[in-house]
C-alpha cells in the first residue's frame, strides 16, 4: 500500500514538474511548430529523468532550482550550469545525476539557430 501511495505521490509531483517547466516557456525560441514539438519532447524526457530522493520526500522537502544546459545538434549535453540551487543538499546533489540520465536530449529541429541551444531548464520538487 506504501508503494501505491508513493507512486501516485509521484504521478502527482511530476505533473507539476511538467506544468512548471510548460509555464517558465522552457526555451526562447520562435514560435514554430517544429521547435514547440521539440520543446515538448525536452518536457516529457525533463519528467522522464526527474528524480526525487526518498529521503526528502521522507523529511517533505521541497525546493526549485534552474539549470542551463548546453547541446550539441544531436542533443548531447556538452554542458550545465546550475544557475539557482535550491539549497537543500539532498536536492541539489541529484541535479547532475538527473543530467547524466536524461543525455541526450532530442535533437534540436534544423531551423532552430545554433544561439538557442544553450537554454534553461526548471526543476522542481513539490509535494503535493
Amino acid at each position: 500500500m506504501v508503494f501505491g501511495v508513493l507512486t501516485t505521490h509521484l504521478a502527482k509531483q511530476l505533473r507539476g514538474v511538467m506544468l512548471i517547466a510548460l509555464a517558465a516557456g522552457l526555451l526562447a525560441a520562435p514560435a514554430h511548430a517544429d521547435v514547440k514539438a521539440w520543446q515538448k519532447q525536452i518536457v516529457k524526457k525533463i519528467v522522464k529523468s526527474h528524480i526525487y530522493p526518498r529521503a526528502a520526500i521522507a523529511r517533505e522537502i521541497e525546493g526549485r532550482a534552474r539549470v542551463s544546459v548546453t547541446i550539441d545538434r544531436t542533443g548531447k549535453i556538452l554542458a550545465f550550469e546550475v544557475t539557482e540551487p535550491t539549497g537543500k543538499s539532498q536536492l541539489d546533489k541529484v541535479i547532475p545525476k538527473m543530467m547524466e540520465k536524461m543525455d541526450p536530449l532530442p535533437a534540436p529541429p534544423d531551423d532552430l539557430p545554433d544561439a538557442n541551444l544553450t537554454f534553461t531548464i526548471p526543476i522542481a520538487w513539490r509535494l503535493q
